[in-house]
């Protein structure tokens, strides 16, 4: 194989149209536009979801669901991974020193997932119920 050989697929690669050029293209006089209308006309336009002046379906349907804005400033982080951190202190900046976090975020929630093999203090930092007996149960405790 040569670089200089390589060409595309047969038929991946197809001719630009040219309209308006005769009726033996099969796109001359309407130029595959059809007859009148708003989109036969140059700058015919209307926008996405227009329905002819009816009302269109997303404003009839009702709102619906809740996007929490929390969530987006929060991450999970896994109880194993409290185990990566130096020192017995765990405090929020501590998490993202150590690279367990991104430092976009703004608040943790520490889950149950995984083990704690040592006591650890948890400061300023969010515990879930399982997450917070597994820590106390290794020897450690939970400051809010």
């Amino acid at each position: 194989m040569k670089l200089n050989t390589l060409k595309p697929a047969f038929g991946s690669k197809t001719d630009k149209r040219r309209v308006g050029r005769g009726c033996g293209s099969g796109f001359g006089k309407t130029a595959g536009r059809g007859h009148k209308g708003q989109h036969s006309r140059s700058g015919g336009y209307h926008k996405v979801g227009f329905e002819g002046g009816q009302q269109p379906l997303q404003r009839r349907l009702p709102k619906v669901g809740f996007n929490s804005q929390i969530g987006l400033v929060t991450v999970e982080v896994p109880l194993s991974a409290l185990n990566k951190v130096e020192g017995n202190e765990i405090t929020f900046t501590s998490l993202v020193d150590s690279n367990i976090i991104p430092a976009k975020y703004t608040r943790a929630k520490v889950m149950l997932s995984g083990e704690i093999n040592r006591a650890i203090t948890l400061k300023g930092i969010h515990v879930t119920k399982g997450a917070k007996a597994a820590i106390e149960a290794a020897g450690g405790s939970v400051e809010e």
